[in-house]
Formats: C-alpha cells, structure tokens, sequence
C-alpha cells in the first residue's frame, strides 16, 4: 500500500474521549478489564471449539472465526487508545493512522459478511434441517469465510487507496479515540466527493445486502417456527435468534449512524459513544451472548476443567 500524497501532516492528534483528567484512571481500568475480557474471552471460545469434536460443526466453525475478527477487531484501536490514556499522549503517525484506518475497515466489515453467514447457517438449519448438512457442507463453509475476509479486504483497500490520495493541509486533531475514516475526511483540505459518494454507494450496497440476507433469514425461520407444534422448540429458536439480533442490531445500527448518517460536519460526543459500542462493546458481546449462554459450549468447558483437575 503506497503511502503517496500531497499531505504536510506528519502526524495526527487523536483526541480521545470525552473524559475529565481526574477520570482517566478510572476509564484507563474500565477499558482495559473490557479489552482482556474480550480477547480472553473469545480466546477461549476458539480455544474449546478446537478441542471438543462435538462442536466441529458449521454453526461453532463460524463463531470461532467471529472471535477471531472480534479479537483483531478490537485489537486494533483498544491497544493504542490504552496506550494514549496512559501515557498522556494523544499523537499517531500519519502511517500508523492509514494502517489503522485500514485494519479498523477490514475487520469490521468481514465481522459484518460472518454475523450474515452465521444467520443463513442459521436459516438453513431451522427451515431446510434434513437438507443442512449437504447444503453446509465443509467445502460451503469455508468458502463463506474466505468470502468474507476477501470481501473485507477489497472493501478496506478501495476507501483506503481513497483515503492516501487526499491532502491534509493544517488541521490534524481526528475527534476520536482511533483514525475513523469519516473523521479524516472532515480534516481533508481536498475534495472528498469521491470518498462520500464511494461511502455511500459501494460501502451502503454491501451493508444492505448484508442486512436483507440477515433479516430475510430470520423472517424465515419465525415464520417457520411459527408453524410448529412445540412451543419448547419455538422458544429456543426466538431466543437463539433474539441474542443474534441483538449484537446484529448494536452492531449494524451504530455504524449506519456513523457512516451513512452522518453529516460530515464536526464529530460530537454522539459518534464517539456509537464508536465505543461497535469497537469495544460489541466484540466483548460474543462470549457471552452466543456462546457462555450456550448449553453446547458449557459442556465444553466442564470438559476442559475436568481435564485440567486430573492432571493436579
């Protein structure tokens, strides 16, 4: 990736949260007991699904990637917005800022192509169940994942290569705890059409089609439920689907808000709280909402736990 352009920015200013220096402390703790959560948390979520057979299935073969982009996700901002608190400083270089602005894009988006993934896995295994492990297969699963990173990769490298070509001429403080694209482009002293109308078009195609696939899905699995006799089996599938939809929701909501709602004047503390729910708060969801609570994944770790005592 060429770092190429016009701009006389050496560096950016990254300007945090909205926080009082007296809180600091108390934030610095907060975020950094979140961050380890989340890695450690979906650490061992990919840790079990490894180890136990019985969840060598596509439904848990999805989550485990889910944790890993969620591990990369929030590894990308959290480390350095520790970084900043703690030192004082609020400096980024101008590469490090376009590198985080790409990996921020990457991982993002491919959490998006997963969390649609795992709802038409989801689709298939309630609508069509005597068809889903042809339709699933090995071969299938794959391929949706691979589809995913590579999607995320060109969508990332298409605003990115959009990004370096830009100026920046004076002003260099992003109002925000990492380099969000939408935030440099306010600071741009070029034109930013292009980059709008991109925003909008390619990126708002993929986050509709993402978004219909999933709810489609579950439309088709309420109405599916909705049909069966067992209301023991309808309860467990409108909570499985409930827990999916609400991180679908946080995580699709708030970025909409960001990206194609806003007005590209200045930041306010808005867009901030709707970064920290998708950058920090979301990622720390996924071993709690889809696996902690999952019977599967508890007999999983009674396993491991068992293993461990025996070996005291």
């Amino acid at each position: 990736m060429r770092m190429e352009n016009q701009s006389t920015v050496s560096n950016f200013l990254l300007l945090g949260l909205p926080i009082r220096p007296e809180q600091q402390n108390v934030f610095f703790t907060l975020f950094l007991a979140m961050y380890l959560t989340t890695v450690l948390g979906n650490l061992l979520i990919i840790l079990l699904i490894r180890l136990d057979s019985r969840l060598h299935t596509p439904m848990y073969f999805f989550l485990s990637y889910l944790a890993l982009t969620d591990i990369s996700f929030s590894s990308v901002t959290a480390p350095k917005m520790l970084m900043n608190m703690l030192m004082h400083s609020q400096s980024i270089s101008y590469t490090g800022c376009i590198y985080q602005a790409y990996f921020f894009l990457f991982f993002g988006s491919t959490d998006c192509f997963l969390l649609t993934s795992m709802a038409y896995d989801r689709y298939v295994a309630i609508c069509h169940p005597l068809y889903y492990i042809t339709v699933m297969s090995e071969k299938v699963c794959v391929c949706l994942v691979a589809g995913s990173w590579f999607i995320g990769c060109i969508h990332a490298l298409l605003h990115t290569l959009l990004l370096i070509q830009l100026s920046f001429c004076a002003r260099n403080s992003v109002p925000n705890f990492f380099c969000d694209l939408t935030a440099l482009l306010k600071l741009s002293c070029s034109d930013i059409s292009l980059n709008k109308l991109v925003i909008f078009t390619e990126g708002g195609l993929l986050f509709i089609l993402s978004l219909s696939i999933i709810m489609g899905s579950y439309i088709l699995i309420g109405s599916t439920a909705l049909k069966s006799p067992s209301t023991k089996r309808l309860i467990k599938t409108f909570s499985t689907c409930g827990s999916h939809l609400l991180v679908v929701s946080l995580y699709f909501g708030t970025l909409a808000g960001e990206y194609f709602f806003s007005s590209f004047q200045n930041s306010s503390d808005k867009d901030i709280v709707a970064s920290v729910i998708y950058t920090v708060v979301t990622p720390l969801l996924n071993p709690f909402i889809y696996s902690l609570r999952n019977r599967d994944i508890k007999q999983a770790l009674e396993v491991v736990f068992t293993r461990i005592n025996r070996f005291k």
